[in-house]
């Protein structure tokens, strides 16, 4: 980020640490797009200043981490202070610094689902899911990409989205983590542990264990003996349940989209993006196929 470009980044940043008593005078970004990642060195604080009109998903976030630190299920944990702040219209919040860490393997991803799915639905208001958030928005973005397949995938969308509104029973409806895959599932030195709360809601817990199953079925990132691994440990193959190929095809989607709207500002993604594009048309051949990336 360029310098003039920092600077009211940095002013929304100290007016938020003022308002929360915490010193920003040595603050550094990690972190400067849509939403900002600040880390207040010595205070061992890591500040997340959200886009404007994220007052609401803010202030779901702050009430996940408090219900999972009530709960005892091992998650980033809030700093002690009144929050959200909102700063020049921006939502803050902040959160206790982790150790060094690395991703999770599946193993983890399944326990710490297995946990959480266990957990009868906290009495906070969460919302219910929604596979197809962003989805559009990402397709408006997706400049690079010819307007047939834009068309295409509007398409997709709709039909996927009838689907799920007819989607059949399956395991009863918990709060859901919503994006679990092994870079929101950690390792550090203190163990094991969830990240990015952002995507919380209520639905059903296919939709967790969808992730690691795509990850196995469709791009082959995870192996078929960890994927078993996965199931062994969950308890479940979210495989054999028949309503298994409407939510892959969802989280397909929004891999897709997210890669598309992604190559529209980043040279390095436009070729992946087509690729993805090509393999839900069925122009590459069955899964499992080849993506790169980090989804």
């Amino acid at each position: 980020m360029t310098t003039s470009a920092a600077a009211p980044a940095r002013q929304v940043l100290e007016q938020a640490c003022a308002a929360a008593g915490l010193d920003a005078g040595e603050a550094e970004p990690l972190r400067l797009a849509e939403n900002q990642i600040w880390r207040l060195p010595g205070q061992r604080v890591i500040v997340r200043i959200a886009r404007e009109g994220q007052g609401a998903a803010t202030a779901r976030e702050v009430r996940v981490a408090r219900w999972l630190a009530q709960e005892a299920v091992a998650a980033v944990r809030l700093f002690d202070v009144e929050q959200p702040i909102t700063a020049d219209g921006r939502p803050v919040t902040f959160w206790v610094e982790l150790p060094p860490q690395e991703h999770g393997s599946v193993e983890d991803v399944a326990r710490l689902l297995s946990q959480l799915h266990s957990l009868p639905a906290p009495d906070i208001d969460l919302g219910y899911l929604d596979p197809f958030v962003r989805v559009n928005e990402r397709l408006q973005a997706a400049t690079t990409i010819s307007s047939e397949d834009r068309e295409w995938l509007h398409g997709l969308h709709r039909d996927l989205a009838a689907a799920w509104a007819e989607r059949p029973a399956g395991l009863p409806d918990r709060a859901v983590h919503g994006d679990a895959w092994p870079g929101n599932i950690v390792r550090t030195i203190d163990g094991v542990l969830m990240m990015d709360l952002e995507r919380f809601s209520v639905g059903p817990p296919e939709w967790d264990l969808v992730s690691t199953a795509v990850r196995a079925m469709t791009t082959g990132a995870v192996s078929r003996p960890e994927y078993n691994r996965f199931c062994a440990v969950y308890g479940y193959d979210v495989t054999e349940w028949e309503g298994y190929p409407l939510l892959a095809r969802a989280r397909e989607l929004r891999m897709v989209t997210y890669a598309a709207q992604h190559a529209a500002s980043h040279v390095e993604w436009r070729e992946q993006a087509q690729h993805r594009i090509d393999c839900l048309r069925g122009r590459s051949g069955p899964r499992p196929w080849s993506w790169k990336g980090i989804l």
